[in-house]
């Protein structure tokens, strides 16, 4: 049977024909749905974990325990998970272990731009590049066998086009191989420096040994057609090159791209007259090529930054400018904004008008960083705010920490915000954070953490409390907020920046989108009172616009929070 299916889908099927039984995940666009695809078959135990480092330790636990193991992730989730990938090289597996890395080129989700295969070098893992859905469920099967033959975890690098675009998928039938025992081996397992360094040894020779099978494995294959000019690719890059360039150019795809092939690489280069090499996004293939004495053309005429395109391959190989459709007038930008209704919305309005220093962090709460709101300093990465304020203030000295504030997600605050505010309650700065609690993870699209009750699978599950771990960390001064009610937000700010100690405010709203949230009705605009004053226009609600010089608010988008009442000084929004 065939079936249509995005990338993700398809990895979450490969995990289930290979006998996969442990996934744990942390959410992070654009790997997402391959877990959440994987928690839809029932012989597959799948949760998410706090954050992608735990996630990679519990696969590697269960493959030791012997099981097919999985963690999902996307690029700068691996960064996170670094730490035991590059320590499962030495250790090896038992049960094959398949990792799910999802690059990001053109930023259409992320902070930064990241080339993962630089992650699988310096781990010494194998790494896959799928080019399509149906390699991604194959690829993920063939993951599992190289990891057990190879004794090591095999990474499977996707990007955000392969990840979300469809294409056809031939389903096969489940097969779980026999689970191997555990047998206590210390000298493979336990890595400390004696026997590390006799692992290392064992680390290099199976790379050698990978190198080797790479020669003549099927995942790297040569499509000879026209040779005056041959290309070198993996990926998605791969559909690029033969979309744009069909039967005049022949192609080298390397479906293992760690280690990679050289003879190959050599035989296909001698029977092409010009060779190129098309990768996102750094010059992985053709440093190797180079350095290894094959003249290839790369980055000289492709991009290091941003995706790959057909255009951009017309353009370098045949100097052909794209075709680009217009509508003939210039469209507005639609720049991504917080939902109606968006709880985080009052608290940025609070803290904007108040002027503080803001370190932000990684969520959908990072928009408060947008006009008109603009109530945001920094965002670096998952769990940074609270980190990067306490060396903002200790650096800064004086009053600076009754003039700013950390905001982090209740998702982020457990992924890897926690020691942040240890380090504030143990080395004393009087810093203020304020968790964004809104009961779900909504960046990602709506997925469980460990404060919200519930499980990947929808169960019932132990919920951590946000005021109590806190205060177990050493948080005397907590209170707890409605966003919605912005006076009282702004005053309970104000006072807790007034305080000699380190502070923690919860602002507690569930998330607009969630089902179980009911909504009052839409407000509206009495035309007689409004001044067009445009007051309302500076929360940045979508649902309110301006039309003949007064208010307008569209009752479609509209929830009822009410925060816009509170702003017209006039009275003129009523329900």
């Amino acid at each position: 049977m065939k079936k249509l299916m995005i990338g993700n889908e398809a990895f979450a099927r490969g995990l289930y024909e290979a006998g996969c039984e442990f996934v744990s995940s942390y959410p992070g666009t654009p790997s997402t749905e391959v877990t959440e695809f994987a928690a839809k078959f029932e012989e597959i135990y799948a949760e998410w974990a706090p954050n992608e480092k735990v996630a990679m330790e519990a696969a590697l636990g269960a493959s030791i325990a012997g099981k097919r193991s999985f963690c999902g992730m996307k690029h700068v989730g691996l960064n996170v998970a670094a730490d035991p990938l590059y320590t499962a090289g030495y250790t090896g597996v038992n049960g094959g272990m398949v990792v799910c890395v999802a690059d990001d080129p053109g930023l259409h989700s992320s902070q930064n731009e990241q080339d993962s295969r630089h992650h699988a070098i310096a781990s010494k893992v194998l790494m896959l590049e799928p080019s399509d859905s149906q390699e991604c469920k194959d690829f993920t099967k063939q993951a599992f066998e190289l990891s057990e033959k190879f004794d090591c975890p095999v990474i499977v690098r996707l990007t955000t086009r392969i990840a979300h675009s469809q294409s056809q998928v031939e389903l096969c039938d489940r097969v779980v191989p026999e689970a191997k025992p555990y047998v206590k081996t210390p000298s493979k397992f336990v890595m400390m420096p004696g026997f590390a360094k006799k692992r290392h040894p064992v680390v290099e020779q199976k790379l050698r040994d990978a190198a080797a099978f790479a020669e003549t494995s099927p995942l790297n294959k040569a499509e000879y057609n026209d040779t005056s000019i041959g290309i070198i690719t993996a990926g998605d890059c791969y559909v690029y090159a033969k979309e744009a360039m069909g039967d005049k150019a022949s192609y080298l795809k390397l479906g293992m791209v760690n280690p990679l092939p050289l003879n190959i690489i050599k035989d296909f280069a001698a029977k092409c007259d010009k060779v190129y090499v098309i990768e996102e996004l750094d010059d992985i293939i053709e440093t190797h090529c180079k350095k290894n004495g094959i003249d290839v053309i790369g980055k000289e005429i492709f991009p290091r930054e941003f995706e790959i395109s057909q255009a951009v391959v017309r353009k370098a190989l045949l100097g052909e400018e794209p075709d680009v459709m217009t509508f003939g007038e210039d469209v507005p930008v639609r720049p991504p904004v917080m939902c109606a209704g968006c709880p985080h919305r009052g608290l940025f309005y609070c803290l904007s008008q108040l002027g503080v220093y803001v370190s932000g962090d990684i969520g959908c709460y990072t928009l408060g960083a947008a006009a008109p709101l603009n109530a945001m300093d920094t965002t670096i990465c998952m769990g940074a705010s609270i980190s990067a304020l306490h060396g903002f203030n200790k650096a800064s000295g004086g009053d600076t920490y009754k003039k700013s504030v950390a905001v982090i997600g209740d998702s982020t605050f457990m992924h890897s915000g926690m020691t942040g505010l240890v380090n504030v309650a143990y080395n004393a700065t009087n810093t203020t954070t304020i968790i964004l609690d809104n009961s779900i993870t909504g960046m990602t699209g709506h997925q469980q953490n460990p404060t919200t009750g519930k499980n990947l699978k929808g169960d019932p599950a132990a919920a951590v409390n946000l005021e109590a771990l806190v205060k177990a960390i050493g948080i005397k001064s907590v209170r707890v907020v409605d966003p919605y009610h912005m006076a009282e937000t702004k005053k309970v700010i104000e006072e807790e920046l007034a305080k000699d100690e380190p502070s923690v405010i919860i602002s507690r709203r569930p998330c607009a989108l969630l089902k179980y949230v009911k909504h009052n009705p839409p407000v509206h605009v009495d035309n007689d009172k409004c001044v067009g004053c445009k007051q309302c226009l500076k929360v940045g609600c979508p649902a309110i616009s301006i039309k003949d010089k007064k208010s307008v608010i569209d009752h479609t988008l509209c929830v009822g929070c009410g925060i816009c009442k509170e702003l017209c000084k006039l009275n003129a929004i009523v329900d």
